[in-house]
């Protein structure tokens, strides 16, 4: 059996994809840490009672989560192996406008509440705002494959929407922030 841990951590120090040894402070490890916490959370969801369209997005999720994660823990951008792209945004954005047909429209911030599945879901939108954070950190010192911050900051806005969603289908109401 392989053991789990190799003791090369220890100092302090992760490889990445081109076989590079960096800080575990580095901001490109940051990054795709948070990507991983995000893609965990979803993990956290679907341990819920989800429908199978809810569940079949979500599973689709995590694994781009994964492209993402390998996206940016490769810093040698002319190597197009597991690279975020395009296609994987249109998707999102296509499930976003899928979902929000059905909702209404808000004039006022919500809270991140309602049924505990939403609210699985919102903490998760929370942990991408975060990773897109980090990724833009990243993108500020080293160059990246910007289709990774993209995806983020669509994907948050793909859980805002499917928190509503399903906050709708439980028959429970947004609650709007009172100032």
């Amino acid at each position: 059996m392989t053991k789990i841990y190799t003791k090369t951590g220890d100092d302090g120090t992760t490889g990445i994809i081109s076989g590079k040894r960096v800080s575990k402070s580095n901001a490109r490890i940051l990054a795709y840490g948070v990507v991983d916490e995000a893609n965990s959370s979803v993990g956290i969801i679907l341990a819920s009672d989800v429908d199978d369209d809810t569940r079949n997005l979500l599973t689709k999720i995590q694994n781009d989560l994964f492209v993402i994660g390998a996206d940016l823990s490769d810093a040698d951008l002319n190597n197009l192996s597991n690279r975020a792209t395009p296609d994987m945004v249109q998707y999102i954005e296509g499930k976003i406008d899928e979902l929000q047909k059905d909702l209404s429209t808000i004039t006022n911030f919500i809270l991140p509440s309602g049924d505990i599945v939403a609210s699985r879901i919102h903490m998760s939108r929370a942990i991408c705002r975060r990773a897109e954070t980090a990724i833009v950190a990243l993108s500020e010192k080293e160059p990246i494959n910007k289709t990774c911050q993209i995806y983020m900051n669509r994907l948050s806005d793909l859980l805002f929407v499917l928190a509503r969603f399903i906050n709708k289908q439980k028959h429970v109401d947004d609650v709007f922030w009172k100032k």
